[in-house]
């Protein structure tokens, strides 16, 4: 990035005006909106007294650890994975990858030599700038994170092979893949064909593969992405995948319904485990998700609810950053097509210091350094924007005091 000159006074006085408004935003997180929670209100009155599930199960009661079939079949097309191969559970796809991360520590993986815990160096690949709680949940069990850079088109396959060929302690990547937080990429075909096929020295190597913007565009053209679970098994490597998901940004966030899906042996390894823990999933709670559903098609009009209320946010960050910033050689951001954020790139060593301008003016922004491993962005020059939550006219606002922020760290850092 060529970085233009400010003149130091002139941003001090925006600065100064900026910080007189008294503002109160926040664009921290991905949370949906009001209006989009508001999409789902007849949730809460489903089943209606009505509790059998289609086998004529009784949902109140204990059982199906697998979760309902008939809303396992609703998300099988969205998350690539058969029915059978798909498991409904609990409220958040991060407690599954949770459980994933402690059952491997605790358990051999198929076609593991021993548990993770017994193992002398447990590391995973973690693409950057990526999802902060990810790296927490494995920075959690001690396990070591190794940064590995994210292109437009996926992680950097050249380096994500050589490191997963080379090194046995490596038992893992993390990956969103369609629509990533917080580039907005979507993983080409050639990505997901040589992370499903690329040789690994640890043989219980597992992709953490978290979709969990499988549905969420933002506008009318859908990127396919590739099956990996498919492409694991054609390639040999049929129990390389675990797969997630969640209807946490499609229904309601603090009542959803978390997906994990797998190899046959995958999931009978994680049935084998989770039923030490657990007798089943909120079985009404799939229930009504399905009624609400319906079907994929149902899914899909839902969805694209959510865009006309997000699509707005996502066109004012755009045009915003456009008016404040374009040409000026200060900044670059991506233009997603799907998912909750945008991610900003300014000049190296900048990054802390806008969010510290911001917050002292009023504007609430996720931390800088949270992309990466640890917090620690070595160049502090990424900040992650996330629109959904405000109204269109507080992201305007935001983002244009992200903008006069920008321009007295660039102008005082000379």
């Amino acid at each position: 990035m060529t970085t233009a000159s400010v003149d130091v006074d002139s941003a001090r006085r925006a600065y100064a005006a900026l910080v007189d408004r008294g503002l109160s935003l926040d664009i921290t997180r991905g949370k949906p909106a009001p209006r989009q929670l508001d999409l789902s209100a007849e949730l809460l009155s489903l089943p209606r007294g009505e509790y059998r599930a289609e086998d004529g199960s009784d949902t109140r009661n204990y059982g199906g650890l697998k979760g309902l079939p008939e809303l396992r079949r609703i998300f099988a097309d969205a998350l690539q994975v058969p029915v059978e191969q798909l498991l409904a559970a609990g409220n958040s796809s991060l407690e599954l990858m949770h459980d994933a991360v402690v059952q491997a520590m605790l358990s051999t993986l198929p076609g593991g030599q021993r548990r993770w815990a017994d193992e002398p160096r447990v590391a995973m690949l973690c693409p950057v700038p990526g999802y902060d709680r990810h790296f927490n949940l494995a920075a959690r069990f001690g396990i070591e994170l190794i940064p590995v850079a994210m292109t437009e088109t996926g992680p950097d396959l050249a380096e994500v092979e050589r490191l997963a060929a080379a090194d046995a302690g490596i038992k893992g990547i993390w990956c969103v893949p369609k629509y990533s937080n917080p580039t907005g990429v979507t993983f080409s075909d050639e990505a997901v064909r040589r992370l499903a096929a690329m040789p690994t020295a640890a043989p219980d190597f597992r992709i953490f593969w978290d979709n969990a913007y499988a549905v969420h565009h933002l506008t009318e053209a859908e990127p396919e992405l590739a099956d990996l679970l498919a492409l694991c098994a054609e390639a040999g490597n049929p129990d390389r995948a675990f797969v997630f998901g969640s209807t946490s940004k499609i229904t309601l966030a603090g009542a959803g319904v978390g997906f994990f899906g797998s190899s046959e042996a995958n999931i009978a390894w994680w049935l084998g485990l989770i039923g030490k823990r657990t007798i089943g999933p909120d079985k009404v709670n799939h229930l009504r998700h399905a009624l609400f559903l319906e079907d994929t098609e149902g899914l899909r009009a839902h969805m694209r609810k959510h865009a006309e209320i997000l699509a707005p946010k996502f066109a004012a960050v755009d045009r915003i950053l456009t008016e404040e910033l374009g040409g000026s050689g200060l900044a670059s951001w991506t233009k997603p097509a799907g998912g909750y954020f945008v991610s900003l790139t300014v000049p190296e060593g900048t990054a802390k210091e806008i969010v510290r301008l911001a917050k002292e003016a009023g504007v609430a922004l996720t931390p800088a350094g949270a992309t990466h491993p640890h917090g620690d962005d070595p160049a502090d020059s990424t900040i992650r924007i996330a629109p959904s939550f405000p109204e269109p006219a507080e992201v305007e606002e935001a983002v244009r005091a992200l903008a006069v922020c920008l321009r007295l760290a660039v102008a005082e850092r000379g």
